[in-house]
């Protein structure tokens, strides 16, 4: 190989990533150029469209299936969306996009996990969910049939906002997740050993170099049921005015350098492990094949600084920032 082509794999990875970089770049999706160590390719399998949740269970493993799991919040949510869901799921949208990179208004679906978080609610019967990509928590969720009908109709349903519906017709509550960013590890040892012996491994470093960043982590949702839920906060607000609210909250939050961590079940390409989604509020960034050694590369330049690291990228939901430098600038 030429000194050229040394000095060009060592810039931008493999000559056969740059179509990957070229491509977001085009879409104006921030990326970072830095070596993550590059990865072959593990680009080729983009995420699907979908809304994400991620309820409360305290475990780090769950059976094969966990929306067979009788009597548990996944099993009722996946029943209600499949009644609901498929009755205002809205027109798919057309439109150039980058293999794996959707915005928020492409969501063809509803991806249900279960995550290793503890319910912030005293009733232990009532769930706490994370919502993705609205960056928001929803508590006292009744594991029921009726509880997943009430928490669809409150936090999924397509023809309300971040916000949620407004408070008269509201029977949970909801706060802005309070963190600059949620990072998510496939623990999930019943679907595949690998995520499994890989999670608590990346968890440890992430928490490591965060540490040493100065950034706060947490394994456990902060406890915020001692707060103002947003159903108070945004009472009497047209929904325009709760939307608005709701994203100079989001602004605020990269400036917490506090991070959430949290093992989950499978969500998909087990032979990409390790696999890491990265939450900053209002996008999505799945890395593939990470390994200890990526991790610094992606707390410095993901977390810290918003770029997006291309040949480790699986695919992401509302990257695209015309001209801003990282996925926290709006």
């Amino acid at each position: 190989m030429s000194v050229l082509g040394k000095l060009r794999n060592f810039v931008w990875g493999p000559a056969d990533t740059q179509y990957i970089v070229n491509d977001l770049t085009s879409l104006s999706v921030p990326v970072s150029n830095a070596d993550c160590r590059n990865c072959a390719d593990p680009c080729d399998q983009g995420v699907s469209k979908c809304c994400l949740v991620i309820i409360s269970t305290g475990k780090y493993d769950w059976d094969s299936e966990i929306t067979d799991t009788k009597g548990t919040l996944a099993a009722h949510l996946l029943h209600v969306n499949d009644t609901l869901g498929a009755a205002k799921k809205g027109p798919k949208q057309n439109g150039r996009k980058s293999r794996g990179i959707f915005e928020q208004s492409d969501a063809q679906r509803l991806s249900i996990l279960n995550g290793s978080h503890n319910t912030i609610c005293d009733d232990p019967t009532k769930e706490t969910v994370i919502v993705f990509p609205d960056f928001k928590i929803v508590a006292q969720v009744p594991r029921s049939q009726e509880g997943a009908e009430h928490f669809w109709d409150d936090s999924l349903d397509p023809s309300y906002g971040r916000a949620g519906v407004p408070q008269e017709k509201s029977e949970l509550k909801s706060w802005v997740l309070p963190y600059s960013c949620v990072i998510m590890l496939c623990s999930h040892k019943r679907r595949d050993k690998r995520c499994h012996i890989t999670a608590p491994i990346l968890a440890e470093t992430f928490t490591q170099y965060l540490e040493k960043e100065g950034w706060e982590v947490h394994t456990q949702l902060e406890d915020v049921s001692h707060t103002t839920p947003l159903e108070m906060t945004e009472a009497g607000k047209s929904q325009e005015e709760k939307e608005e609210s709701f994203i100079a909250h989001l602004k605020t939050l990269p400036d917490e350098h506090k991070v959430l961590i949290v093992r989950t079940s499978h969500f998909g390409g087990h032979k990409f492990a390790g696999n890491c989604i990265h939450t900053p509020s209002g996008s999505s960034i799945w890395y593939g094949r990470v390994t200890p050694h990526e991790v610094e590369s992606i707390v410095k330049n993901t977390i810290i600084n918003g770029k997006v690291l291309p040949t480790i990228l699986r695919g992401g939901l509302n990257l695209s920032r015309p001209g801003c430098s990282s996925v926290y600038d709006w």
